[in-house]
């Protein structure tokens, strides 16, 4: 093998390895905007209202038969 060979063969493993670390801090930023907008989105919800005006016994019994 001559010397331009390994010459290319060394610049190539560079350029990939360059690019992985380039890929994976692109992923590393994507997934980090798409938490900050799932909490935005989870901080949104308004809160449940209460039922106030319903009797206590309703709300305590699922009907699993039907």
């Amino acid at each position: 093998m001559d010397v331009t060979g390994i010459a290319n063969a060394a610049s190539t493993l560079a350029n990939v390895g360059t690019s992985q670390a380039v890929s994976i801090a692109v992923l590393k930023k994507a997934m980090d905007v798409s938490a900050e907008s799932a909490t935005a989105l989870i901080e949104a919800i308004p809160p449940a209202p209460t039922a106030q005006n319903l009797p206590a016994h309703l709300g305590r019994n699922i009907n699993t038969t039907a």
